[in-house]
């Protein structure tokens, strides 16, 4: 038998025997998630933007879940998504049937928070997906003060705001501290919903932080009417439509490279827009099964038409490249960290 003979068997015996591991890991799993419920819990209240997201996962990925689980949403809000965090990370089953539906901001915590969790460990969590990468956005009604980011870095804009670490709250911070915005942030809404109402009922002038995904789908009509607009994009490169519009970029305001430096980093999270992660225990072949869910469902043709009849975009990334810029992230020096961990302090 010649050598090149024996190398092929040896290739198709190696080839056999992965596949028939896949097959086994494959049925493992599907043994273990039939008849068995999945629950999403959505750190936010009913009606915002993460409990669409939910929702609309919900209704499609059980499909592509080996064994063909139920699924069901919690909507479990506090502490800008850390008390769902620590929920899962703490409580919940550890099993691959609880799925975190996170804030970004809870995600990046640990970097630019002065906060530090004991209840939990964002890096430890195995992150399954991505829902949108999303653009974020100031709102402002239409009868405020200023009409212009240019305006409100001069006059005063009463803006509504979560807790710290939610992007409500810690946006519209580092605009104040970093570059001067004349913003009166009134804190302790539980969810962009709550501050967007507070808005419509004239309680606060605006908002930062926000969602574009989300408010352009629920707010549609306020947009279309023109009494809520857009003042200006919290992100890098801004959103197609937006830019059109000739909505600016916040980073056009930075007066340096360092204040660009560090409006850029803290706009980089939004890589981590709706992050859905499981416990750290959860066993690897369910892991992976997750996360090949998750990748199908996002990519099913049901799924997308659904979100369109929604007004929802679905731009998703997946688990292994939500966990590489997480790691990136995290690798970011010590003092451009610290410069923006201030940035984002309330003063």
């Amino acid at each position: 038998m010649t050598a090149r003979l024996l190398a092929l068997l040896a290739v198709t015996a190696l080839t056999l025997r992965f596949g028939i591991a896949a097959s086994a890991a494959q049925e493992s799993v599907a043994q273990f998630y039939r008849g068995k419920t999945v629950t999403i819990i959505v750190s936010s209240s009913p009606g915002g933007g993460y409990d669409l997201y939910g929702r609309l996962i919900a209704r499609h990925i059980g499909k592509h879940i080996p064994g063909n689980p139920s699924l069901t949403v919690s909507n479990m809000p506090g502490a800008a998504s850390n008390v769902a965090a620590a929920h899962i990370y703490n409580v919940a089953p550890k099993d691959g049937t609880a799925i975190g539906a996170l804030f970004m901001g809870a995600v990046v915590e640990p970097l630019f928070g002065k906060l530090k969790r004991t209840t939990h460990d964002m890096s430890r969590f195995n992150y399954i997906g991505n829902a949108n990468k999303d653009v974020y956005v100031c709102l402002i009604r239409a009868d405020a003060p200023v009409k212009t980011f240019a305006e409100a870095l001069e006059k005063e804009l009463i803006v509504g705001g979560t807790a710290e670490g939610a992007s409500t709250r810690d946006f519209p911070e580092l605009l104040r501290n970093l570059l001067g915005a004349k913003f009166k942030i009134v804190a302790g809404y539980q969810g962009s919903r709550q501050i967007n109402l507070a808005i419509e009922r004239g309680e606060v002038q605006g908002g930062c932080g926000q969602s574009w995904s989300s408010v352009s789908a629920i707010y549609a009509d306020r947009f279309k009417d023109g009494s809520i607009k857009v003042l200006a994009q919290e992100d890098t490169q801004g959103y197609p439509e937006l830019n059109r519009q000739g909505v600016p970029l916040i980073r056009s305001f930075a007066k340096n490279d360092e204040q660009r430096q560090i409006l850029d980093l803290v706009y980089s999270q939004t890589v981590f827009g709706r992050p859905y992660v499981v416990a750290p225990e959860v066993p690897m072949e369910r892991v992976a099964a997750l996360r090949k869910a998750f990748a199908a469902a996002l990519t099913d043709a049901e799924l997308k038409a659904d979100a369109a009849r929604m007004n929802v975009d679905v731009d998703w990334i997946s688990g292994e490249e939500l966990q590489s810029a997480l790691a990136k992230m995290y690798a970011t020096p010590p003092t451009i960290l610290e410069k923006a961990r201030q940035a984002m302090a309330a003063k």
